[in-house]
C-alpha cells in the first residue's frame, strides 16, 4: 500500500467521484502512479494537474501544491496512463443514437482516439463535433470513401480522387481490395506528391512490397504478407487463400519472414495487424463462448446471429482445416513479433465492430493477442498509445507535460498483466473526468435485451 502523505491527508476531505470539469477547468490526481508510455516507467506517488484539457503540471505529490478550487481525484494504489487508440474503427450509422451507442462504447473502455477506415462526408463535421466538445465521442480520424475496384475506373481517376478527398479535408486515403497495379502506382505517386497518407488493403495485383515503395501509411490486417511469402512458382494469386489468406498458411516461405520484416521496417511502413479479428473467426474457440462473452449484451441478437453465420461458413469451407488455422495463427503471430524486433511500426486495432469485436471491448482482446504474440506488456500498450501519437503527430499518447489530457486511470498494474488494461476506475477525455460509475450507466443504456 502507497504511503499517505500529510498532505494527502488533508486533501481527502475535498476528493469528489462524480462526472465533472471544475469550475476553473482544473482537475488533480493526487498521488497516482503515472505510466508516461515515453518509456516503460512507473513514476509513483506523483499529482497530475490539469488543465482546460491539457497536463500543466506533473511531480511528487509532496512538492506539488494542489489549487484548492480543483476537483481532486484519489489516484492512491492506481495507475495513470494515456487513453488507448482503436487504429482500425468504423463509424457505424449516422443517426444520433448510433453514434451515441459506439462512442459510449469506445469510451467506457479507455478509447479516446479512433481512426474510422471508411468514411463518408458526415464523418467530417462529426469530426469536429467530437472535437469541439459538442457532441460526446473520441478523437476521430477519418479516411473518405474508399477507393476500390467498383469505385475507381482508371489511374487517372485514382489521381483525381486522391485529390479531391485532400481537398475535403480527409486525413487520409482508404484503400480497399480490386485496384490494378496502375491504379494504385497512380494513387500512390498523388498521394506522395501531396503529402496525403493512404492506408488498407494491399492490392493482389501490386502486393507488399510494391505497397512498401510506394510508401503505404499502414498496412492493416497483415494483408499481402502471406501472398509475398510464398515461394517462387506458386502463380500470382497463390491459389485461393480464404480470409485474409489464412489457407495459405502451408505454402508460405516461413524462413523469409525476418527478410519481409526488414523490408517494412527501412520503408517505414506501419502495420495494424487487427489479430483478434482473424484469430476468433479461424481458431477453435466455440460458437457458444463467442455468443456468451460478456461484451455481447451490446449488440443485438440479429447482429451477433450475422458474426456467427460467418464463423461457421468459414469452419465449413472445403478447404479450411483446423491444423491449417492453427498454423496460420502462429505464424501471423511469428510476423508481428519480428516486424516489432526489426523496428517495424505497429498500431492497435480491431476491426471494430466486425464479427465477435465489439467496439471498446474489443481493443483489450487485442492487446492480449499482442502479448500472446511476444510483445511485453508495455510494448502492447506502446501500440495504442505513444506509437500512436508518432504515427499521427498528435500531442496524444503520453503522459507528460503539455499533452492533451485524454487519460486512463486503472486500478491495477498493466505491465504487470495485460489483463489489467480494462480494470478502469474512469476515463479522461479532453480533460473531461468519467468515473466507473457513470461510465457503467451510460453503458447500461445500450445494453441489448436478451
Amino acid at each position: 500500500m502507497i504511503r499517505f502523505t500529510q498532505k494527502l491527508l488533508a486533501l481527502s476531505a475535498f476528493i469528489i467521484a462524480s462526472s465533472a470539469i471544475a469550475d476553473d477547468g482544473i482537475i488533480v490526481f493526487v498521488n497516482v502512479n503515472v505510466l508516461p508510455m515515453s518509456a516503460e516507467l512507473v513514476l509513483a506517488q506523483q499529482t497530475v494537474i490539469v488543465e482546460n484539457g491539457k497536463i500543466t503540471k506533473i511531480g511528487s505529490v509532496d512538492s506539488v501544491p494542489v489549487p484548492k478550487s480543483a476537483l481532486v481525484i484519489d489516484g492512491t494504489d492506481r495507475f495513470l496512463m494515456p487513453g488507448l487508440a482503436e487504429m482500425h474503427a468504423h463509424v457505424t450509422g449516422t443517426s444520433k443514437k448510433q453514434i451515441e451507442r459506439l462512442v459510449t462504447l469506445f469510451v467506457a473502455n479507455g478509447v479516446t482516439t479512433i481512426r474510422g477506415m471508411l468514411g463518408q462526408s458526415s464523418h467530417l463535421r462529426l469530426r469536429e463535433q467530437f472535437e469541439s466538445g459538442q457532441t460526446f465521442g473520441p478523437r476521430l480520424i477519418t479516411s473518405g470513401p474508399s477507393l476500390n475496384g467498383r469505385s475507381v475506373s482508371s489511374a487517372a481517376d485514382a489521381a483525381r480522387m486522391v485529390r479531391a478527398q485532400q481537398a475535403a479535408g480527409y486525413d487520409f486515403i482508404k484503400v480497399h481490395p480490386g485496384l490494378s497495379h496502375r491504379e494504385f502506382a497512380s494513387l500512390a505517386a498523388t498521394a506522395n506528391e501531396i503529402r496525403m497518407p493512404f492506408a488498407g488493403h494491399v492490392p493482389v495485383a501490386s502486393g507488399v512490397l510494391e505497397a512498401l515503395s510506394g510508401k503505404m501509411a499502414s498496412i492493416d490486417h497483415l494483408d499481402g504478407y502471406f501472398l509475398a511469402l510464398l515461394p517462387p512458382g506458386n502463380g500470382a494469386t497463390g491459389g485461393y487463400g480464404g480470409f485474409f489468406d489464412v489457407m495459405l498458411a502451408a505454402d508460405i516461405d516461413a524462413s523469409r519472414i525476418p527478410e519481409i520484416a526488414a523490408a517494412t521496417a527501412a520503408a517505414g511502413t506501419w502495420n495494424v495487424p487487427t489479430e483478434v479479428l482473424i484469430e476468433q473467426l479461424v481458431d477453435g474457440t466455440s460458437i457458444v463462448d463467442l455468443r456468451l462473452r460478456p461484451e455481447t449484451r451490446y449488440v443485438s441478437r440479429s447482429v451477433v446471429d450475422d458474426w456467427v453465420a460467418a464463423k461457421e461458413a468459414l469452419l465449413n469451407d472445403r478447404n479450411y482445416t483446423a491444423e491449417t488455422a492453427a498454423l496460420a495463427i502462429s505464424l501471423r503471430r511469428r510476423l508481428i513479433f519480428e516486424l516489432h524486433r526489426a523496428g517495424a511500426g505497429l498500431l492497435l486495432g480491431s476491426d471494430a465492430p466486425q464479427s465477435f469485436n465489439v467496439p471498446g471491448f474489443s481493443i483489450h482482446r487485442e492487446l492480449a493477442a499482442l502479448v500472446a504474440a511476444g510483445l511485453t506488456p508495455y510494448e502492447a500498450l506502446r501500440t495504442g498509445t505513444a506509437a500512436v501519437a508518432e504515427f499521427l503527430g498528435s500531442n496524444t499518447g503520453i503522459v507528460a507535460e503539455g499533452r492533451e489530457a485524454d487519460l486512463l486511470l486503472l486500478d491495477a498494474n498493466p505491465f504487470i498483466d495485460i489483463d489489467n488494461s480494462d480494470r478502469i476506475h474512469g476515463v479522461m477525455l479532453r480533460g473531461r473526468w468519467l468515473p466507473a460509475s457513470e461510465l457503467a450507466m451510460r453503458l447500461k443504456k445500450f445494453e441489448v435485451p436478451k
